[in-house]
């Protein structure tokens, strides 16, 4: 089956609700089969997670108040892409370590992209590896953040992913990733 055959064709879109950090979108829509339809979605601009490894190799890590899910998570340093980041994610990446954490990086590689819940989401999360990471910034936390930073060894974290103990989505993907293909 060709790709086309299953494409539908978006013939108009608006936004039905707008609040910070995303907007509902929903798209006027032809299926492949002609008829019309309506597809609404969650439309985001794009993210970078960082998994940041100090010298040591321990894990740089965040707990922040989830309102959504009513408790704190802990979690790896992750937001938006801003316009002044530029063409560079890793300049996104080193701004939101820094903003989130207080922490800088000595090097940043990309680890992967993913569309974590690309059925109801136009999400698109950049993953980078941040090593050696030292506390040399200043934090500056957004207005809806309430964040600590700690650090903890590395094998620590990547037990609490096994044993359901790291329940952010974006953080587990990472520790998998960098488990899985670098370390």
């Amino acid at each position: 089956m060709d790709e086309d055959d299953l494409a539908w064709e978006t013939t108009g879109t608006e936004i039905d609700y707008r609040c910070p950090g995303f907007d509902v979108r929903r798209d006027d829509v032809r299926f492949p089969d002609g008829e019309p339809g309506e597809y609404h979605y969650v439309d985001e601009p794009p993210t970078v997670v960082v998994l940041p490894l100090t010298p040591d190799g321990d894990v740089v890590v965040i707990d922040e108040w989830r309102q959504a899910v009513g408790r704190v998570n802990r979690s790896l340093p992750a937001g938006t892409v801003e316009p002044d980041d530029g063409d560079g994610l890793d300049r996104a990446a080193a701004r939101e370590l820094a903003e989130e954490t207080g922490y800088e990086a000595a090097a940043f590689e990309r680890l992967t992209t993913v569309e974590p819940a690309n059925g109801v989401a136009n999400a698109v999360h950049h993953y980078f590896l941040a090593t050696g990471c030292e506390p040399t910034a200043d934090r500056d936390l957004d207005d809806n953040e309430s964040i600590e930073v700690s650090v903890v060894d590395y094998d620590d974290l990547l037990s609490t992913v096994v044993d359901d103990g790291l329940r952010d989505g974006r953080a587990t993907v990472a520790v998998l990733w960098y488990e899985l293909l670098r370390r």
